[in-house]
């Protein structure tokens, strides 16, 4: 509900101003489209360098990049916070592009992105002077100093070469994927919000009116030298970096898999059946998916309190179940993935009983 009023009412606005304002028509043929094509992906350049160069856009971009793996599954880590990446798309209204052609040349736009993340696809010859692909993407994900904030585009990387932001992946300059601030976590709300925790206690705790507000509006990274000096937060060392990777059971894969499966099933029909839904059964099952979502990344790290979120999370499915007239299949469904966890548990608690501490520490330094 609340991704659905963040979109709808930027899109208002922009079908305002189209409406009221637009200059030229650019819906009337195939090349005026491919022009509207290409004018997203300049307004798309410039969204993504403010979203890593000012300090309360990479607040919210941060979730893209925090992961140190690079995989497809990278393209779909999104954030729920970006309130303010439409303000860039708002020229596109006075130039002509119409509402619905913004829809469709960036729901391409996005498409397009979704395949350059990964490090199977090696250089594309002439391609990579003309378009992202993944091996200048691989960069633009890298926490590496030659790589920082490089390679923009998303579709097209002449955009970087034009304007000064454009690093080639290099050989001797193997890519280390993640933030320098590094999550060593599993909790989405966690991921979504810690840089603007950092921002916060920065911007409360500095003595200068004018630093208070620059730490949200200067650029990333930099902080007040009283917050420099009082709260300072370290240097990264890159050549000891460790990746936060836990060693995980076959058992606990399969356990959080089936888990990501029930949430993912819960979210699904959300979707499907939002219309007949009143707002306060709304607000309970997207609090529920993100009670969830928090719930299993903390059984992954073995941590204690995700036996008693687990608890509170079956508990509170099952009272559903028991109570709501929910259709016969999807409640057996439920029911059965209730099951099956269920039975997985004496194993699992065993298994998180005996596991080695060591290992699981060491997983979250470096």
């Amino acid at each position: 509900m609340f991704g659905i009023l963040k979109a709808l009412v930027p899109f208002t606005l922009y079908v305002f101003l189209y409406e009221n304002f637009a200059l030229f028509s650019l819906a009337d043929n195939a090349w005026l489209i491919l022009l509207a094509f290409v004018l997203y992906d300049f307004c798309y350049y410039w969204n993504h360098r403010l979203g890593h160069e000012m300090s309360i856009l990479w607040a919210a971009h941060v979730v893209h990049h925090s992961s140190e793996e690079y995989n497809l599954t990278t393209a779909l880590r999104q954030t729920s916070g970006s309130f303010l990446s439409w303000i860039f798309y708002l020229p596109l209204a006075f130039i002509g592009v119409d509402p619905l052609l913004l829809l469709s040349v960036g729901s391409l736009n996005l498409i397009y992105q979704f395949w350059v993340h990964t490090q199977h696809i090696k250089k594309l010859g002439w391609l990579e002077w003309v378009f992202v692909t993944p091996s200048n993407h691989r960069a633009h994900h890298a926490q590496n100093q030659v790589y920082i904030d490089r390679n923009y585009g998303g579709v097209f990387i002449i955009w970087d070469r034009l304007f000064g932001s454009f690093q080639e992946e290099l050989d001797q300059e193997p890519v280390i994927f993640g933030i320098r601030k590094a999550l060593h976590s599993w909790n989405p709300i966690y991921a979504n919000i810690h840089v603007y925790q950092q921002l916060i206690k920065d911007s409360w705790r500095t003595k200068r009116w004018s630093d208070k507000l620059r730490v949200w509006f200067g650029k990333t990274g930099w902080r007040p030298a009283d917050m420099e000096r009082d709260y300072p937060l370290g240097r990264v060392d890159l050549t000891r970096f460790k990746k936060f990777d836990i060693p995980l059971s076959t058992l606990r894969k399969v356990y959080g898999l089936l888990q990501h499966g029930l949430t993912t099933l819960i979210g699904l029909m959300f979707l499907l059946n939002i219309t007949n839904l009143a707002i306060a059964q709304q607000l309970a099952i997207i609090g529920w998916v993100v009670y969830a979502s928090v719930s299993v990344g903390e059984i992954l790290a073995y941590k204690v309190a995700g036996w008693w979120l687990e608890i509170g999370k079956y508990l509170s499915l099952g009272l559903v179940i028991l109570t709501q007239p929910l259709v016969g299949w999807f409640a057996l469904t439920l029911g059965l993935f209730a099951l099956i966890s269920l039975v997985m548990w004496p194993r699992l608690k065993k298994e998180h009983k005996h596991i080695d501490e060591e290992k699981v520490d060491l997983a979250t330094t470096g």
